[in-house]
């Protein structure tokens, strides 16, 4: 018989033992037809179920229908044991779909390979130095001009590319009114051809293309772009758009897999790096360097060389730095250039949920602990009272493997079920956590397919779990004496102190759960109630490009017309808004002393800016219109504080090391402090310069662009913006208005990664609680059910109900707390690998500390009072009966 029909003879089992029974009488009615006596014919042949058990053997594939058998059984036994498989598969479900959910983030931003030729050999230059106060720092963007040389170091070893960060950009395809943003990346012309990436249509970029600065306007659109911009439409290639004052022609579409070397953001647009407007300057860093390196090339080495270059090209820069301390000069010069491993790309994204994402996946780690550990004490339970079963399976010869394989295919069943409830899980789970991780006008994509790394993810996370909880019972199963399960079971306190230290691990992971979720729900709280220094209400914020630089009079007119709209109380004209995340600085010599080796921050506003923004006028007065810049400043109080030691700053004066303070300004009025560019940095010194300002010359510099700040009268600010998006075109149809947004979701969009951690980080606070209380409450109700008549005996003689309450819960309590102390213990120590996630929070706070205690306390309490009543209301008269 073939080995495949055997196999199929498995799942036919029925039809199989009817035909063993037909063939079996068959024998005996020849016999019979042969004069042979009946009973005699019987004898001979055997018993019938061992001949049958003996052909089934033969015809059937035995370890095969063992393990069909004993799926059978385990199914029949999950839903005999209702409640308990249900809170088994509903504990692993949810750990298991966390686990995938957060692999499947973890894997599309920070694992998953780019589409191109080579990714494994891909790495990126990155810069390391040590900014004041001893703060480390990276970063990787370096000027074009040290791209060059770094080019020509690596010609002989490495195919070397300059790709800069995704800009988020204006185009327009039409009239100028028609508007919209796109995903911009300047990349080499030899990109397309180093990553093996082929044109879906027209041509890609080439090296002819990136030879000369401003000469070849050309586009490539990525697949994507063109499939929901254009709906796939063949003809727009030779299509022409405008970004800036550039007229580009669209020359092609890039494959369709590839879409950026900047994870977690979709390109839009390939330009060529010469169409950048800082391509020849050296004081610009935007563009990074990526290397292809060739095999068999060693990375240490090329690295060496180029950092040798960079150290080379920085001395010789920062020789043209005028009035920079010496210390920041050597800061410069200082900076280490290493290789960084790219082929999962680079992105600003990665930067900043790095860290948080690995900080969740220890959050799933430990919750899937919690999970297994509590369905191992729930099956173990289980076990226990199955003792006699198992005691007479061993009695009629069952050996230990198959008592172990007979459990282990129970466990499996409910981790196939919590498998696939985890997986859906997963696949709802995983784009809602996407779409909470950046702002709504310039969201994240991350692609996330269901494809075999995360089908092999979530197959090798059931098995692993399968063995986690599944072998402890199963061991336990297998363990049993059938003389001693037989004449009323084993001694449980043996197994009541591996289900206790199992307690004690399952509190541990829980009170580290929830000590990481109150450090993160803390950090949250405190930066949302971080005071900014201004008001946010009912303040919008209009972002401004103009065609052509205008003069300030043309601006003042668009002011105007703006402040004639119903519903405007206040307009006011800023270089960009607060907290948007832009900023320009310097280093400020006052009263003729050397530079200070701390930035000072700038920003150009109007006259009654302030007022706008409701900062407080401390000393002096508001700018005039008649001011500019350089000439006067409004300085805050930590200017003050920090130049003058706190004393009147009202006409002393200051000049910066370059830009538009470069000249000495005069301080004309001191305004409270307000957060500059991000709420989580402390306040800066922070100039206020006036709109206009002056070149070199004297002149009034014209504007290209720059941001009207407006305060309502009403408080329904989303139907107001067309309104002012239409004011501005009527006033001056080249004054284009980017993006509209309030004050508020300019403030909200600085802590989106603390929210997302703090909703994150609570969720799986609960899940653990609620398995710790599952946990809790099956191992005491297993112990009250193990102890009931030794409870009803302590009754009997008169225990008080003080006493069952004591040895009900002394053991288990126990566990408890020494599992909380190792918790908090661990929880100091990861503490400090995501302090940099933390704000105005420390782990050591008698706060973060007592709070895993009290709720931890608190959920024992509860999930012991239903055991602890039924133990109070054993019968004695019962019990002793019983005895």
């Amino acid at each position: 018989m073939s080995w495949w029909s055997r196999v199929a003879n498995v799942f036919r089992s029925d039809r199989l033992n009817r035909e063993i029974d037909e063939e079996l009488q068959s024998h005996l009615d020849e016999a019979i037809d042969q004069g042979r006596d009946a009973a005699d014919a019987r004898r001979a042949l055997g018993p019938s179920l061992l001949r049958r058990d003996q052909s089934r053997d033969i015809r059937l594939v035995a370890w095969l229908d063992a393990l069909r058998a004993d799926a059978v059984f385990g199914w029949r036994q999950l839903k005999k044991n209702k409640l308990t498989s249900t809170a088994a598969i509903v504990s692993l479900a949810l750990a298991i779909g966390s686990g995938t959910s957060a692999f499947r983030l973890i894997d599309a931003l920070l694992l998953r390979p780019l589409p191109v030729a080579g990714a494994d050999r891909l790495y990126v230059v990155s810069r390391e130095e040590v900014r004041a106060g001893g703060t480390p720092s990276s970063y990787e963007e370096v000027p074009y001009p040290l791209f060059t040389l770094l080019r020509g170091v690596a010609a002989d070893q490495a195919e070397t590319l300059a790709i800069s960060e995704t800009v988020w950009t204006d185009v327009t395809y039409g009239s100028d009114d028609d508007r919209e943003k796109v995903h911009t990346q300047y990349v080499s012309g030899r990109m397309f051809a180093a990553f093996g990436i082929r044109p879906a249509l027209g041509r890609l970029l080439t090296e002819d293309d990136d030879r000369t600065p401003g000469a070849h306007p050309y586009a490539v659109l990525s697949h994507d772009y063109w499939t929901h911009r254009f709906g796939q439409d063949p003809l727009v290639i030779g299509r022409t758009f405008r970004m800036g004052t550039d007229l580009y022609e669209i020359v092609g579409v890039a494959g369709e897999r590839f879409t950026g070397t900047e994870t977690g953001t979709v390109t839009d647009l390939f330009v060529p790096t010469m169409m950048h407007h800082a391509v020849t300057r050296f004081d610009a860093t935007w563009v990074r360097v990526w290397l292809q390196v060739k095999p068999g090339v060693a990375v240490a080495p090329l690295g060496t060389r180029l950092d040798a270059t960079a150290r080379a090209f920085e001395t010789a820069r920062v020789k043209g730095f005028v009035g920079v301390p010496a210390s920041e000069r050597d800061r410069y010069i200082n900076q280490t250039l290493s290789l960084k491993p790219a082929a999962a790309g680079v992105s600003t994204l990665q930067k900043t949920y790095a860290r948080a994402l690995m900080a969740l996946g220890v959050l799933v780690a430990l919750v899937l602990l919690i999970a297994c550990a509590n369905v191992a004490n729930l099956l173990s339970a289980q076990a226990a009272a199955r003792s006699r079963e198992m005691a007479l399976r061993v009695s009629i010869g069952a050996g230990r493997a198959r008592l172990v394989q007979l459990v282990l295919v129970e466990s499996a069943w409910i981790a196939v079920i919590a498998t696939i409830m985890g997986g859906l899980f997963a696949w709802w789970s995983a784009p809602f956590i996407v779409s909470h991780i950046n702002q709504p006008d310039n969201p994240a994509r991350l692609f996330l397919p269901a494809d075999w790394r995360v089908l092999g993810f979530a197959a090798a996370l059931a098995l692993s779990v399968t063995g986690l909880f599944g072998l402890a019972p199963a061991l336990r199963a297998s363990s049993v004496k059938p003389s001693a399960a037989l004449k009323g079971g084993d001694d449980p306190r043996d197994w009541r102190r591996v289900m206790h230290g199992l307690i004690g691990a399952q509190v541990a992971f829980c009170c580290l759960v929830l000590f990481i979720a109150g450090l993160c729900v803390a950090t949250f709280d405190r930066l949302s109630h971080e005071s900014p220094g201004f008001s946010t209400e009912r303040l919008l914020t209009l972002d401004i490009q103009t065609g052509t630089p205008q003069p300030p009079d043309v601006w003042n007119q668009v002011a105007d017309q703006l402040r004639t709209v119903p519903g405007v109380e206040q307009v006011a004209m800023a270089g960009w808004p607060l907290l948007s995340k832009n900023s320009m600085n310097t280093y400020v010599s006052v009263n003729g002393n050397p530079p200070t080796d701390e930035f000072t921050y700038l920003l150009a506003v109007s006259p009654g800016w302030t007022d706008v923004m409701k900062i407080p006028l401390i000393a002096g007065r508001d700018f005039r219109p008649s001011d500019t810049s350089p000439g006067v400043a409004i300085v805050n109080e930590t200017f003050v504080k920090h130049y003058f030691n706190g004393q009147s700053a009202i006409g002393r004066t200051f000049e910066g090391a370059g830009g538009p303070s470069s000249q000495r300004s005069e301080i004309i009025g001191v305004v409270g402090d307000a957060k500059y560019r991000s709420l989580r940095e402390p306040i800066p010194p922070t100039a206020y310069l006036p709109l206009p300002t002056r070149d070199q010359n004297g002149a009034i510099r014209n504007k290209a662009y720059g941001a009207f700040i407006v305060r309502t009268t009403s408080t329904d600010l989303i139907a107001l913006a067309p309104v002012l998006r239409q004011a501005v075109r009527n006033a001056q149809p080249s004054f284009k208005v980017g993006t509209i947004r309030t004050q508020e979701q300019l403030n909200q969009a600085q802590m989106v990664r603390e929210r997302l951690l703090a909703m994150l980080a609570s969720f799986f606070a609960l899940v653990a609680l609620v398995l710790g209380a599952v946990g809790l409450y099956g191992v005491l109700d297993y112990s009250v059910l193990q102890r009931r008549r030794e409870f009803g005996i302590r009754l009997a003689i008169g225990a008080p109900a003080s006493d069952i309450v004591w040895q009900v819960t002394v053991q288990v309590f126990t566990m408890v707390i020494t599992g909380a102390i190792a918790g908090l213990a661990l929880g100091l120590i990861v503490a400090r690998q995501i302090d940099t996630l933390l704000y105005q929070v420390h782990a050591s706070d008698p706060g973060m500390i007592a709070l895993p205690w009290l709720t931890l306390v608190t959920v024992a309490a509860v999930a012991a009072l239903v055991p602890v009543v039924r133990a109070l209301r054993i019968d004695p008269v019962t019990m002793l009966r019983s005895e």
